[in-house]
């Protein structure tokens, strides 16, 4: 049985150490923070601003001038466009979209009109969700595997189908909060 030997290399740039799988690519100039790991077949190109301790499962693309904060989990095959902005503890299912742009023809060129999305501290995006440019998903909102987000998700929301609605509210551990006769939700105990 073959095996294939991993390369343990660790780069680094001005601000620390980082881990880049061998078969990955990292333009310069581009800002990796300290403790982040990028695996397999990934590219992050020039200008890209990335934090402390993220994770880049194999296959994704993170594009130059995109600003992603610390603690954050990509997973496979997830590719990051300019004007998306990403806070920390944000988590990208696999495969889910990020979109730049809401008019596209490939015969009209359109960088200079490319949206702003940001996607807030701890919000979790479901593998094979889209989310339409142009809109803010709110701290800690859960954004359920193949819904289609079309307007801005409120911090704590929980956003199901396509197009998205809001079904309910998520507490800041990913648990759906069930409220009480007088109005309170308690996050469940195993959750902390």
């Amino acid at each position: 049985m073959l095996r294939r030997r991993v390369s343990r290399q660790a780069s680094s740039d001005r601000h620390g150490f980082y881990f880049k799988h061998e078969s990955a690519y990292v333009d310069e100039p581009c800002e990796i923070g300290k403790g982040t790991k990028i695996w397999h077949f990934c590219h992050m190109k020039a200008g890209g601003k990335i934090g402390e301790r993220c994770i880049f499962s194999q296959n994704c693309n993170v594009a130059g001038d995109v600003v992603i904060g610390s603690n954050v989990k990509v997973q496979n095959s997830v590719s990051i466009y300019t004007g998306v902005i990403i806070e920390d503890d944000v988590f990208l299912g696999p495969s889910c979209v990020l979109t730049n742009d809401t008019n596209p023809r490939s015969q009209v060129v359109r960088h200079d009109l490319y949206e702003k999305t940001l996607l807030k501290r701890g919000c979790s995006i479901g593998a094979n969700a889209t989310v339409v440019c142009g809109i803010t998903i709110g701290q800690y909102a859960f954004v359920a595997a193949g819904a289609a987000v079309t307007r801005h998700a409120p911090d704590y929301a929980l956003m199901i189908g396509t197009p998205a609605r809001q079904s309910g509210w998520m507490s800041r551990h990913g648990h759906r909060l069930k409220f009480q006769p007088d109005g309170r939700a308690i996050c469940p105990p195993k959750a902390v």
